[in-house]
């Protein structure tokens, strides 16, 4: 990433040395350009199915068909459990290998740009509840529907 500081003198990038990390979950709606995020402190099966409860709440009266990757948190039984439950929920894999089709990975990149990007916070919780805000207070456009066919096919999405 490009930074500006003054000419003749190397930029430094103050680091904590700490292992403190934090997950987020996110979701695009193709529709609104919103966001639906959850934080994490991990990301395993459980976390994402109560994320998938999360969506379901959010948008309680509609079929929902997400586009996933293949994370490994993706799978297993609580996943499963709650699909089986939940038969307005169905989800479409993307290629493997192709996170250029992902449009949730165009909302990071953003974000990150927008957030952490030759910005300096000191505190993760800090940096984390800035980058949750960006999510859920900013939309997102993406083409993908239209790219895809999804609009001539899928009337709800004209």
């Amino acid at each position: 990433m490009a930074v500006w500081a003054p000419v003749g003198q190397t930029p430094t990038v103050h680091a904590d040395p700490g292992r403190s990390k934090t997950n987020f979950y996110g979701t695009l709606n193709l529709e609104t350009g919103t966001e639906i995020v959850r934080e994490a402190s991990t990301m395993n099966a459980d976390t994402t199915a109560q994320y998938l409860n999360q969506i379901l709440t959010t948008i309680p009266d509609r079929p929902i068909l997400l586009f996933w990757d293949h994370a490994p948190y993706h799978a297993g039984k609580p996943i499963r459990d709650l699909l089986a439950a939940n038969p307005r929920l169905e989800i479409m894999p993307f290629p493997v290998g192709a996170p250029d089709l992902n449009p949730q990975e165009h909302v990071w990149k953003a974000t990150r740009r927008a957030v952490s990007h030759n910005h300096r916070m000191r505190r993760l919780p800090d940096l984390a509840d800035r980058f949750k805000s960006h999510l859920t207070d900013h939309t997102f456009d993406s083409s993908f529907l239209d790219r895809y066919g999804y609009s001539a096919i899928c009337p709800m999405f004209k």
